[in-house]
C-alpha cells in the first residue's frame, strides 16, 4: 500500500473510530455505573461496549495503518478531556445539560471528570509521535538482492574480482 493511501485511510479511521470509541466508552461507563448503583448488577451490554472501545483504541494505537488516525483521535479525545478542567477553573458549564441522554451523560461525566478521557487522548497523541509509524514498511520485494536474508552463500577469498566491464554485475553467483 502506498504512503498516500495509507495516510488517506488513516484520516478516515481518525475521523470515525474515535467517535465510535467515545460513544462506546461513554455508554459503557454510564450504563455500568447506573446498573451497579440501582440493582448491584453487571450490565453485560456495558461490558461489551467497553471491550469494543478497548479493541478500537488498541487498533488506533498500534495499527500500521497511519499515525494520522491516532493523531486526529488523540486531538479529539484530549479536547474533550480538557473541557472539565476548563469548567472547574471557572469558565462555566461548557456542555448543555440536555445534550446527551441519561446513560451517555452519566458516562461522559464519569469518564471526563475522572481524567480518563484526557489520559486516553494524550496516549493516542504520544503513540502517533514515533517516527517509525510515519515511514512505510519495507517489503521483501523492495530489498536489493544483496540484502536478501535467504541468500546464504558467503563469497570466497579466491574468487576473481569483477573487472570494470563487470561492475554492474552482482559479486555473488545465483
Amino acid at each position: 500500500m502506498s504512503n498516500g493511501a495509507r495516510h488517506a485511510l488513516g484520516v478516515v479511521a481518525g475521523l470515525f473510530l474515535p467517535a465510535i470509541v467515545t460513544a462506546a466508552l461513554w455508554y459503557g461507563a454510564g450504563d455500568f455505573a447506573l446498573q451497579a448503583q440501582r440493582a448491584f448488577q453487571i450490565s453485560w451490554p456495558a461490558v461489551a461496549a467497553l471491550a469494543a472501545a478497548a479493541i478500537l483504541l488498541a487498533f488506533l494505537a498500534g495499527s500500521r495503518l497511519s499515525p494520522v488516525a491516532s493523531l486526529i483521535g488523540g486531538l479529539g479525545l484530549t479536547a474533550l478531556g480538557v473541557l472539565p478542567v476548563l469548567e472547574i477553573l471557572g469558565r462555566g458549564p461548557l456542555l448543555p445539560d440536555d445534550l446527551l441522554p441519561g446513560v451517555m451523560r452519566t458516562g461522559m461525566m464519569t469518564v471526563a471528570y475522572s481524567g480518563l478521557q484526557a489520559v486516553l487522548g494524550v496516549m493516542l497523541l504520544v503513540v502517533s509521535m514515533f517516527p517509525s509509524r510515519w515511514r512505510a514498511s519495507v517489503t521483501r520485494q523492495e530489498l536489493p538482492p544483496a540484502y536478501d536474508p535467504g541468500y546464504d552463500k558467503t563469497p570466497s577469498f579466491f574468487e576473481p574480482h569483477p573487472g570494470p566491464e563487470d561492475a554492474t554485475r552482482p559479486m555473488y553467483r545465483q
